[in-house]
């Protein structure tokens, strides 16, 4: 428990990054999910849509902080390189 005026205003500031930050993680996780299940299927046409919206939420997600930036960087680049395997492997 907070003994401090400036430690109370601390943890409500905490706690409203951590929601913030929990909300930005899960539409991350779901953009993640809907790339790798579009790459999956193979669906030519879906792929590119999800693909770009993955790489934009998770580059949202690095600039506001919520994930590293190589984090994002690392995880685009595997989306990207699975996407042109797939792409690949269906011609």
């Amino acid at each position: 428990m907070a003994n401090t005026k400036s430690a109370e205003k601390r943890n409500r500031q905490a706690q409203k990054r951590r929601a913030r930050n929990t909300t930005v993680r899960t539409t991350v996780k779901t953009a993640l999910k809907k790339a790798r299940e579009t790459i999956a299927t193979k669906d030519a046409a879906k792929t590119p849509d999800a693909l770009k919206d993955a790489i934009r939420t998770l580059n949202k997600a690095a600039s506001k902080g919520v994930i590293h930036p190589r984090n994002a960087s690392r995880r685009i680049a595997r989306l990207t390189k699975a996407a042109q395997a797939s792409k690949a492997a269906t011609k």
